[in-house]
């Protein structure tokens, strides 16, 4: 029912020998055909949901997928329809999804949670197609069996064989060049390992774009998939959690937001958001890294100075894109010269995505939640306790002194506030309703304490986005002297700012600790 895989994004100029290395005597050549079917509101896609109808091994097979743990994971649903003809020849008004044979009850209540099941059956249409041909072999390392499969072809709006799609616009295609690695039975471990030697060998990216997605993209008139922010709705966690598991969920949930925010940089998105997002999702987990020490045996030392590389090489873009098209138009609206930022960027986003090490990292942390928890791994909740107390008093500590504080010093406060929000977001659930008859209490004093440190984390984020502006436009300054307006514009703001930052810090220590 599961599959568990990885997918890969081929760079252009690796295709022709990466097909040669998979196309060898024992592999596989087929043709699949698919049609993927949702509502015309498309109901299914907006939960994760795919439905298709494919052609393979001579057979027309009704597959569902759903989202899985949003990592590598997913849950697959097939079933032999019995159909004859092929993607040639059979009228594709034949093929109609049977909802029927849909059994499994977890996705059976996914699926009656957008509609009873009657009214979606009616409701589903053909929405887009799938026509590639792929080239397939397995390999076999210690006791697990993987197979690699390299898809080229295309996915596109309407019918296969039609020249325009269903709706009567030209039809809209885009193509597919991508690598997937299954594994079919054996240790998650060997999966990420072969998947490491051919990333590395042929400068492979991860892709969390399925054909499905592409088929929505194409509908939406989309390129490139939207930013994706954290979701804590996904954060499996429990009070009874050991740390060791806890510590793999947390970051399961950061790479639920780092990876489709990555695939859609490295495949060419020029939107500054994705950044942003991807920047909030790898400090999410440099905090979780560095706070929840739960598995040090289990965690490379590496990780953090790439993630630290990572994100400092996307930060320089982003504050410079900030620079450009927020501060200065800001700072000419007031009377400023002119200061062009466009130019600045020595290293762009897709360029630090791309990078092999920060794939390579990313296939390590995957693989890091998916080892077995180690047996009789002590309960999370007591240390997590400890570390959010000691993080608010140093928070609370600092709050009476911030405006005096040095420039580094004050980064630290904002640093340390930002761990306190996530390591309290990712810690609620262990807290949540724990004393019996006081669950409406507890879900208050919750929602009460992250509404003290958002408000405080807004008045930081702005003093410090000065603080970047002032050193950016002080450097600026020395080669061109229209920054030296904005230079004083900061200089001027920057005792009152900070002082408003010591007013909201010290708000905090009013706050309710949901933990105690």
């Amino acid at each position: 029912m599961h599959e568990l895989e990885l997918k890969f994004a081929v760079p252009s100029y690796q295709q022709s020998v990466l097909r040669k290395n998979i196309d060898t005597k024992t592999a596989q050549q087929q043709r699949l055909s698919a049609y993927y079917f949702d509502t015309p509101n498309q109901d299914l896609a907006k939960k994760g949901i795919a439905l298709r109808i494919r052609f393979e091994d001579s057979q027309w097979v009704q597959t569902l997928k759903t989202a899985g743990d949003g990592v590598a994971k997913r849950v697959e649903l097939n079933t032999v329809l019995s159909l004859t003809g092929t993607p040639d020849t059979l009228d594709v008004s034949r093929l109609v999804p049977d909802i029927s044979l849909i059994t499994e009850p977890i996705v059976v209540a996914q699926l009656t949670n957008i509609m009873p099941l009657d009214e979606l059956a009616q409701a589903l249409t053909v929405q887009y197609f799938t026509d590639v041909q792929r080239t397939s072999r397995q390999i076999k390392k210690n006791n697990s069996r993987i197979e690699i499969a390299y898809d080229i072809g295309k996915v596109g709006i309407g019918h296969l064989n039609s020249r325009k799609s269903a709706n009567n616009h030209e039809l809209t295609q885009s193509d597919i060049h991508e690598i997937e690695f299954e594994l079919l039975e054996g240790d998650p471990s060997d999966l990420i390992d072969i998947a490491k030697t051919w990333c590395k060998k042929y400068k492979l990216y991860l892709s969390t774009v399925t054909k499905a997605q592409r088929g929505s993209l194409l509908l939406a008139n989309k390129q490139f998939a939207e930013p994706v922010k954290a979701d804590l709705a996904v954060l499996p966690l429990h009070k009874g959690i050991s740390q060791f598991a806890f510590l793999q969920a947390v970051v399961n949930n950061c790479l639920v937001q780092i990876l489709p925010n990555a695939s859609a940089i490295a495949e060419g998105s020029p939107d500054g958001n994705l950044v942003h997002q991807l920047r909030v999702g790898i400090r999410r987990l440099r905090t979780a890294l560095k706070h929840f020490k739960f598995a040090q045996d289990y965690i490379d030392p590496n990780w953090l100075m790439v993630l630290k590389q990572t994100f400092s090489l996307l930060g320089e873009y982003r504050d410079k894109e900030i620079l450009q098209i927020k501060t200065q138009p800001l700072l000419e609206s007031v009377g400023a010269p002119h200061v062009e930022w466009s130019t600045a960027v020595d290293i762009m986003p897709i360029d630090a995505v791309r990078a092999n090490d920060f794939q390579i990292l990313l296939l390590e942390l995957i693989g890091f939640t998916h080892l077995p928890v180690p047996a009789d791994n002590p309960k999370a909740k007591a240390p997590v306790a400890k570390k959010l107390e000691k993080l608010f008093t140093a928070i609370a500590a600092a709050s009476d002194k911030f405006a005096s504080l040095d420039t580094d010093s004050q980064h630290g406060v904002r640093k340390d506030l930002k761990s306190l929000r996530y390591v309290s977001e990712f810690a609620a659930p262990l807290f949540a309703n724990q004393n019996n008859g006081k669950k409406g209490k507890k879900a208050t004093k919750l929602k009460a304490f992250l509404q003290y440190l958002e408000p405080a984390q807004d008045v930081l984020g702005e003093y410090n986005d000065n603080v970047v502006g002032h050193a950016n436009y002080l450097e600026k300054a020395k080669t061109d002297p229209n920054a030296l307006f904005a230079v004083g514009w900061f200089s001027g703001r920057e005792q009152a700012s900070a002082e408003q930052c010591a007013v909201s810090l010290k708000a905090v220590k009013n706050a309710p600790k949901f933990w105690s």
